[in-house]
């Protein structure tokens, strides 16, 4: 089968529909976009002035959402965030439980959900459609995430934008150029297969 013939179909599949289907796959992969979440969140450095550290938990769970697709994102990020709340010390730093950066977690699980609708629609296929997804899931995360920090914390709005939006524009620019190589560049591999 040519590659031209094949792009069509493609475009409704996301990366993981290319495993063999089964519910055994889907569970393991729900658990292991939980784990490489929760494994990313302990990649974290303290901000001064900020109870929310820079982590690569924002990464995976953009990963897993246009990795995944939409359901099985939502499935491992809210696996993630129960097991979490129920004491698993996975969220940053080791940490586990309400926090005031919470609003964080809940923002990571609708965006998964948004990129993984994204990808099935083709949106990890080219780089600038993946930044534009990346970028997207971003700011669904800090539109939750921030004015929770400012509800848990008492902060103004302006005081929760410094602390919890402000600090992570860098590191979140780079994030975006990742999966901007990462996905396309997987999706050219699975199709020379």
């Amino acid at each position: 089968m040519s590659t031209a013939a094949a792009t069509p179909a493609r475009t409704k599949q996301v990366l993981a529909d290319l495993l063999p289907a089964s519910r055994v796959r889907d569970a393991a992969l729900v658990v292991g976009g939980a784990a490489l979440t929760g494994l990313a969140a302990q990649i974290a450095v303290p901000v001064p002035g900020s109870p929310v550290p820079v982590t690569g938990q924002t990464f995976a769970a953009l990963l897993v959402g246009t990795a995944l697709g939409a359901g099985r994102g939502f499935l491992s990020l809210a696996l993630y965030a129960v097991a979490g709340l129920a004491g698993m010390p996975w969220f940053a730093s080791g940490t586990s439980g309400v926090a005031p950066s919470f609003g964080y977690i809940l923002g990571m699980i609708l965006a998964s959900t948004v990129v993984g609708a994204l990808a099935r629609r083709g949106a990890d296929r080219s780089m600038p459609r993946m930044a534009g997804t990346m970028l997207l899931g971003e700011a669904i995360i800090y539109a939750v995430g921030v004015p929770y920090l400012a509800l848990a914390t008492g902060m103004s709005a302006a005081a929760a934008i410094a602390a919890g939006l402000t600090p992570f524009l860098i590191g979140d620019a780079l994030k975006a150029a990742l999966a901007m190589g990462a996905l396309p560049t997987a999706w050219k591999f699975a199709d020379k297969r």
